[in-house]
């Protein structure tokens, strides 16, 4: 049987400083006993197999391969890989690599356990392996709609293979999630409530913990957040105090001058780049 293959490579300098970059991807049909190595890769890949049989060698060890398993290449490990001689395997992969790629790995749990994985039961890794050949391209767009499909094929191997981050003792990682929930939802209608929903545990307890941690309340956490966000937009200059107020999540504008003043020491209005904050500021609580 002939090869048949779809392959893209998409290898810049550049890529080495980006948070995450797809350096090739591909379907192929190999011919019987087609192989590659002993050698070794500078980036992450993985394979997964669609059809037929092969082998897969690494670390002095040899695995036999076959529909629904997958194997991964490791940066600077040696590994070779070759088709069967009477059932030669198609495989389709991704090949990437950037600063978060390390992070991402750890993530998946394929790090932690034998180079090849078995996902099987569904076609769901096939169709997000083609989804990034589809949309491969050196345009801007192309690469963002590449990442994009990287980052939905890496969260497939997470849900089946990873292990979900376990909260330490102290109720940190409580913390942790509640002041990442307020980072990205601040400038909406949240509430202690739907902070401590986020963070998978009652009101009363991330109360606690936010005293334990960080010496404060959650709901003083989120006005000083606020704050300090709707001060940055006045410094930067172009929106009005009502425009700040909005942004930042306060629906009423003489409420937030009065928030303001409390924490910065002067009105909104009056707030520029050398302006200056109160020492003494008054708290609430809950």
């Amino acid at each position: 049987m002939g090869e048949e293959e779809f392959r893209r490579s998409f290898r810049d300098p550049f890529h080495n400083s980006l948070g995450l970059a797809v350096y090739s991807c591909g379907v192929q049909r190999c011919a019987s006993r087609h192989s590659w190595g002993p050698a070794v890769r500078d980036h992450y890949l993985i394979h997964y197999i669609v059809s037929g049989r092969g082998e897969f060698r690494s670390c002095g060890k040899q695995h036999s391969l076959s529909v629904g398993d997958g194997f991964l290449v490791v940066p600077s490990q040696l590994v070779s890989y070759s088709a069967d001689d009477r059932d030669p395997w198609t495989y389709c992969w991704v090949g990437f690599n950037g600063s978060d790629a390390k992070r991402l790995m750890d993530q998946t749990g394929l790090l932690d356990r034998e180079p090849v994985f078995h996902y099987g039961g569904d076609d769901k890794l096939e169709r997000l392996l083609t989804d990034i050949c589809n949309s491969s391209g050196s345009s801007p767009s192309e690469e963002a709609r590449m990442e994009s499909g990287l980052l939905l094929f890496l969260a497939a191997l997470m849900d089946r293979f990873g292990k979900p981050a376990q909260p330490q003792d102290n109720g940190y990682e409580y913390v942790k999630k509640a002041i990442k929930f307020i980072d990205y939802n601040y400038s909406g209608d949240i509430t202690v409530s739907s902070i401590a929903a986020s963070a998978g545990i009652s009101r009363s307890h991330l109360y606690r913990l936010f005293m334990q941690h960080i010496s404060m309340p959650p709901n003083e956490y989120l006005m000083r957040y606020r704050i300090g966000k709707a001060a940055g937009l006045l410094k930067a200059g172009g929106l009005t105090v009502g425009e700040a107020a909005y942004s930042t999540g306060f629906s009423d504008q003489l409420y937030f001058s009065r928030v303001f003043r409390r924490y910065m020491g002067v009105p909104p209005s009056r707030y520029t780049a050398g302006g200056h904050r109160n020492t003494g500021e008054e708290k609430t609580h809950e």
